[in-house]
């Protein structure tokens, strides 16, 4: 008798594809901004251009590695007016581009945390480096931001409980001490405490005392989660 085996091939585990960075170009010189978009098409990134402040923000944000090219002197708002509207996006580095000196603002903007300041003209190994160094700078941004996102999650699915306890605890108390601020026994400290350990994914106290300062700066404008570890 004759059998036939058959055998199905599997397909191989698809290639995660990489994000490709995105670079804004928000410059009123059309010229400036189809030469600069040539140039960053070129080195395998993705160009946004926009002629004023107030058409990038009505971009949508994206999570995505990113830097912003931005001329001072823009109608309507400036560039300085831009980067406070955009203070927050730790992940979107700021590379101002002048065509004078002004050491007013070039101070101003580097203390609001501009990434660089360059004069107009430029060359292009030098617009394309600090291209680079930002998209970097934003890659480790945005790690940070989901690390914070995981850190949240995973403190929100401790019971109100657990978050009483894990406060005491980072705050320094010992578990009868704890049991007595809450009204419970050790035995029950110690099983709520070994619950929130392995929620948190806490390897060691000192991890979730870790933890705890990442979460309250974090949550330093919400009241309900940061009063948890006064």
């Amino acid at each position: 008798m004759n059998v036939r085996y058959t055998c199905t091939a599997r397909s191989p585990a698809p290639t995660p594809v990489p994000e490709i960075p995105i670079v804004f170009v928000i410059d009123s010189d059309a010229s400036v901004r189809e030469r600069l978009e040539s140039m960053i098409r070129a080195t395998g990134w993705q160009p946004v251009s926009a002629a004023s402040a107030e058409e990038f923000l009505a971009h949508p944000r994206v999570m995505t590695p990113s830097c912003m090219l931005v001329d001072l002197h823009l109608p309507g708002l400036n560039g300085l007016d831009l980067q406070r509207r955009v203070f927050d996006r730790t992940e979107l580095p700021l590379i101002f581009m002048s065509r004078d000196a002004d050491v007013r603002a070039t101070v101003e903007a580097m203390k609001a945390g501009a990434f660089e300041f360059l004069t107009k003209p430029f060359a292009a190994d030098v617009i394309l480096g600090a291209i680079r160094h930002a998209i970097e700078r934003s890659r480790a941004a945005l790690l940070q931001l989901a690390r914070g996102r995981a850190l949240r999650d995973r403190y929100a699915t401790l019971s109100r409980r657990e978050r009483e306890v894990m406060g005491l605890v980072v705050s320094g108390r010992l578990n009868k001490q704890v049991g007595s601020t809450l009204g419970i026994s050790e035995i029950t400290v110690k099983a709520h405490r070994g619950k929130l350990m392995r929620k948190m994914q806490a390897d060691s106290f000192a991890d979730l005392v870790t933890m705890a300062g990442n979460l309250q700066r974090a949550t330093a404008a919400t009241s309900h989660d940061a009063a948890v570890f006064e």
